[in-house]
């Protein structure tokens, strides 16, 4: 009878730790979402101009395809942006991506083939769309709205077919990016709206199941972010999920988040979900392009609840996606991540004189040839207030889930670990705790088996953020204890 009490008490402080368990030196802890179908989504418009940088990816096996990458780690959407023609008279790009039809088909197929649906996100711009700027693109200048509207919906209607026969599995689509204050030239909301409805018409007749969205920002500013709500609802806007940036070291805390969403959610029956949001793991710089976060610049604040780390990093995305999930009614649909792979096209950390001038110098070729930096001098063209100015490279690379040299941090795995109930030491995921699982991690430390990162979340049964020998003795020690006793 003892020995089944004290089985009984073992299973117990098991089940305990299932909701709190590591990977990697990476805490988090699993969310029960109200929606099955909650998306834990990757903004990664940027990898294709990447890529052909010269920039490859990694995981705890080698390389490989970074699509994959995602989906192992539990990345179940993603999020491309579209332009209408971001390049230049003579066919240079604007940079951020060069991100045309073309480039959301290649990333729509690839994003498919390893069962991740993609969010298509029509800027109806030539290049970056924001609170800031909302211009038209250059093939629309001088239209009327009437002339818009039906050049919205032409677009959007022809890029989706495009996309889907490219393979793409289109699950949402978003008409206008941080819409706020306008949309493709127009700042009245009943041309807003007319535009709104456009590009919404034309998603329902291609396929009535995808799912349109409306993007807006700066939800701490509240009662506005509710006013555009009610202004969605007054002029009959057709659409299914309220969308919005959150950035913390800009846009409130997460209970106003939380807060505003449930607003939409609960006076119109909308989804609701976070278009847009990112973190820092670190406050250092490695391309020579100054970040948007650094020491000076977005780096303090009341809503910076976490350290500039890898655990920060992951426990700032389980936060977010904590918040959205509060909204009543399941209707939190989901948060998308922005940009978590745009790291440097060549390294410059810790380099200094000839060697730094050299590789800064190299970069900028890179981010003028393929479009891998934030914006090319050709966007002065149609930018040249800001992009013409300031253009280089990635303002995020310290944001990435990626590291300088294109390995899977630690934090990456946040994106499995919120959805995943993991039996502490259950190593060979057989659904109990025995001998084996301690031979595996034995086997795992000196190299004669590879651990996919639930095992390695399962392996660390200490809890002390590392998988090592100790973890192998605790597991023999504790199954002694059950037996003899």
């Amino acid at each position: 009878m003892r020995k089944i009490i004290s089985l009984i008490a073992a299973v117990c402080i098991l089940a305990l730790s299932v909701q709190s368990f590591s990977a990697r030196g990476i805490m988090s802890r699993k969310i029960d979402f109200k929606n099955p179908d909650f998306i834990k989504g990757m903004d990664i418009s940027s990898i294709v101009a990447l890529e052909k940088s010269g920039v490859k990816f990694y995981d705890d096996n080698g390389e490989e395809d970074i699509f994959k990458i995602l989906a192992d780690h539990g990345v179940n959407y993603i999020r491309v942006r579209v332009w209408n023609d971001p390049f230049d008279s003579d066919g240079n790009g604007y940079g951020g991506g060069n991100n045309d039809i073309g480039k959301a088909c290649e990333i729509g197929r690839r994003a498919a083939k390893y069962g991740m649906k993609l969010l298509v996100d029509f800027h109806y711009s030539d290049f970056w769309a924001d609170p800031g700027k909302q211009k038209a693109p250059k093939a629309w200048e001088g239209f009327s709205i009437d002339k818009k509207v039906e050049a919205v919906k032409s677009f959007t209607y022809n890029s989706l077919i495009e996309i889907k026969n490219a393979g793409a599995d289109i699950g949402m689509v978003q008409v206008g990016n941080e819409t706020t204050l306008g949309i493709c030239g127009e700042n009245e909301w009943e041309n807003m709206a007319r535009l709104f409805n456009a590009g919404a018409s034309a998603v329902r007749e291609l396929d009535e199941k995808i799912l349109v969205a409306i993007h807006f920002t700066n939800p701490e500013k509240t009662d506005f972010i509710k006013s555009l709500a009610d202004f969605l609802g007054d002029y009959k806007v057709d659409y299914d999920v309220f969308a919005t940036s959150y950035y913390p070291y800009w846009h409130g805390s997460l209970d106003n988040l939380t807060e505003v969403l449930n607003y939409v959610s609960v006076k119109y029956g909308k989804y609701a979900m976070v278009a847009e949001t990112s973190y820092a793991n670190t406050l250092d710089d490695t391309d020579g392009h100054d970040n948007t976060v650094r020491v000076g610049s977005n780096d303090s604040g009341e809503n910076l609840l976490w350290e500039f780390s890898v655990q920060g990093q992951a426990d700032a995305v389980s936060a977010v996606m904590n918040a959205v999930n509060n909204v009543e009614d399941g209707r939190g649909l989901g948060v998308f991540y922005w940009e978590g792979a745009w790291i440097t096209v060549g390294d410059t950390s810790g380099k200094d004189g000839g060697e730094f001038d050299e590789t800064l110098e190299n970069n900028k070729s890179l981010w003028e040839s393929f479009g891998s930096g934030w914006a090319a001098s050709y966007a002065s063209e149609y930018d040249p207030d800001d992009a013409g100015k300031w253009y280089g490279g990635s303002a995020v690379d310290n944001q990435a889930f990626f590291d300088s040299k294109g390995k899977a941090l630690p934090s990456l795995d946040v994106f499995k670990m919120v959805s995943e109930d993991v039996l502490r030491g259950d190593t060979n995921a057989d659904g109990r705790l025995n001998i084996r699982d301690a031979t595996v991690i034995e086997k795992y430390l000196v190299k004669l088996k590879d651990l996919d990162s639930r095992s390695l979340r399962a392996a660390d049964f200490n809890g002390d953020g590392r998988v090592s020998v100790e973890d192998a003795t605790v597991i023999q020690k504790t199954l002694a204890e059950v037996v003899s006793g």
